[in-house]
């Protein structure tokens, strides 16, 4: 088991993942990238509610790990609300099905029965050392689960989020990313438990996972089924992109979170810091983040600087498997259109 600070070289052992998503059109995304990385093996996947209600979490998540041939794949409800808070999503971001909209099919299985912070804690306590956890959303089901086990995070190998803005540059606010002002609290408890925890922000997606129309158009080229999903799923995302945050195309900060998480070694520059979450009002979520001489010990590592162009080529290597969509149009094969 890893000690706190650092990310872990697992050699040519297999990375065996657990995956807590609010699935909306960047976390299927993200589900993609880890369905084809080579030996990547993903334990279970647990959902939250955020991007959407837990419910439509759920859906997607069961979509997109079908649609990526990896059915298997058992997935876990989990918390429906913040901790403290009435729920607050990002729809007008993502669309109301947080897919954008495009009328995909329902999913051929359903959920799991268990709850989600069960799975985390029974899986965390039966192979200890042995998975990774990666965190697409809040981190609520996470907050649950270390209030029944103060040692959750220690349990795994590593933690990646995607969390927070360690430039205090936001966008859901002029401060805070999403998945940590949705649930300031829960960032809060995950943040003072200790562990082997690496947060990948947006202030990193914003600059390294900008896919520009040249990269839309060479993703649209391939003709598969998942390039073409990838990229439909993602345009309401690009239009909010277009009046709101002023980015050259769309971002995709669930991707190259887990893209850290796949290939530690794109990320070029890490910081260690100890950093809290703002729960007031007037900077809610914002990650404040202390870099005095005299600040306490570190509590997390930052992801500042990522290899863009691995991280792409990443993406295309993903979106480039399956069947195309010339494929399915003749054999009628179920696509995401």
């Amino acid at each position: 088991m890893n000690d706190d600070g650092g990310t872990p070289d697992r050699g040519t052992d297999p990375l065996r993942l657990v995956i807590d998503t609010d699935t909306a059109s960047d976390d299927a995304v993200a589900l993609l990238l880890a369905c084809a990385e080579p030996m990547t093996e993903i334990e279970a996947v647990t959902t939250v509610a955020g991007n959407v209600p837990l419910d439509v979490a759920t859906r997607n998540a069961l979509i997109t790990l079908g649609m990526a041939g990896r059915g298997d794949v058992p997935v876990y409800p989990g918390c429906a609300r913040p901790l403290r808070r009435p729920p607050e999503t990002a729809q007008h971001v993502h669309g109301a099905d947080g897919m954008g909209d495009v009328g995909l099919p329902d999913p051929a299985r359903s959920a799991q029965s268990a709850h989600a912070v069960e799975r985390l804690l029974e899986l965390a306590r039966s192979r200890p050392g042995e998975l990774t956890l990666v965190t697409l959303g809040p981190l609520t089901n996470i907050a649950a689960a270390l209030v029944r086990d103060r040692d959750l995070l220690r349990r795994f190998r590593h933690v990646y989020s995607m969390a927070g803005a360690s430039d205090a540059q936001g966008n859901v606010s002029p401060v805070a990313e999403f998945n940590v002002w949705a649930d300031p609290e829960a960032a809060a408890v995950v943040l003072d438990a200790g562990g082997p925890i690496t947060f990948v922000g947006w202030d990193v997606s914003r600059r390294y996972a900008v896919l520009d129309p040249d990269d839309q158009a060479r993703l649209l080229a391939m003709g598969t089924v998942r390039a073409d999903f990838a990229h439909r799923i993602n345009r309401s995302v690009a239009e909010w992109a277009a009046t709101v945050t002023g980015l050259k195309g769309y971002d995709l900060p669930d991707p190259i979170a887990m893209a850290v998480a796949l290939r530690p070694e794109i990320a070029r520059v890490i910081e260690r810091v100890h950093a809290t979450v703002a729960v007031g009002d007037e900077a809610r979520g914002a990650l404040l983040v202390d870099r005095r001489v005299n600040a306490p010990a570190g509590n997390v590592d930052l992801v500042r600087v990522v290899d863009s162009a691995a991280f792409k080529e990443m993406l295309f290597e993903a979106c480039a498997k399956g069947p195309r969509m010339a494929d399915t149009l003749v054999h009628g094969a179920g696509g995401p259109r």
